[in-house]
């Protein structure tokens, strides 16, 4: 078990949805929080006041990490405030989600930059900081759909399943240092993306998963949270957190 306090934390996309509760579950631990967005300025802004407002700590940092130079900053924004990074959560993501007939190159290129090579963009200036951790984590927010498909997505499943190569590659070069790499896979979760589906779907997909329910940001937060506190002996895995949609 790790001693979370003063550790210090990068949420990619960690103002909204899965990354906002990721955020708020680490914060409410004693982590040191950079929360990075991209648009979502005054939903960064009103995170950062509610994790300092209960005793936490946290700056936000704009960044599109999908740039390589931006997704730099964002490191260094860690360094010169904190002095020290110990967790990256990889978790910025969109979707464009289109039949393949009528998927646009931009919408491929845009969403493998934010859900793909963000994850390269950050840790490669990350990496440095993280093995001089005592309990360095590299976390890797993937999805379902990295694992099973999902119609309409050959975009967004082809990155989320790089993140899980991604993952068992780097995990396997980091065994021999403190660092752990593993990637945390959620299903249906009740976030905008979800809510943008209608409701008649909704009701499809939510019949289709045994627990009959979509899950709660907070429930992917407590899977971060184990693996980072936890997850000593945990590296290269996929963690499942899906109703019992996928197994």
């Amino acid at each position: 078990m790790i001693n979370l306090q003063d550790k210090v934390a990068i949420i990619t996309g960690g103002a909204v949805g899965i990354g906002a509760a990721i955020s708020k579950e680490l914060a409410a631990n004693g982590v040191k929080i950079v929360l990075n967005y991209n648009s979502s300025n005054d939903a960064a802004e009103k995170l950062v006041k509610e994790i300092q407002e209960n005793g936490g700590h946290a700056i936000a940092v704009q960044a599109n990490v999908s740039k390589s130079e931006e997704a730099s900053t964002l490191v260094e924004a860690a360094i010169d405030t904190y002095g020290q990074l110990d967790f990256l959560i990889n978790n910025a993501g969109i979707t464009r989600d289109s039949s393949f007939k009528k998927l646009s190159e931009e919408s491929w290129r845009s969403v493998i930059d934010v859900n793909l090579n963000s994850v390269y963009n950050t840790v490669a200036p990350a990496l440095k900081h993280i093995t001089a951790s005592e309990a360095g984590r590299i976390i890797n927010i993937s999805s379902i759909i990295g694992q099973s498909g999902g119609f309409g997505q050959t975009n967004y499943s082809a990155a989320k399943a790089g993140m899980i190569g991604f993952t068992k590659s780097l995990a396997l070069e980091l065994a021999k240092t403190n660092v752990t790499v593993n990637a945390v896979c959620p299903g249906f979760i009740e976030t905008s993306m979800i809510s943008e589906i209608p409701e008649n779907i909704r009701e499809q997909i939510k019949a289709k998963i045994p627990q009959k329910r979509f899950g709660q940001g907070e429930e992917i937060a407590k899977g971060v949270l184990f693996l980072c506190k936890d997850g000593t002996y945990i590296t290269g895995q996929q963690l499942n957190i899906n109703g019992g949609l996928y197994m």
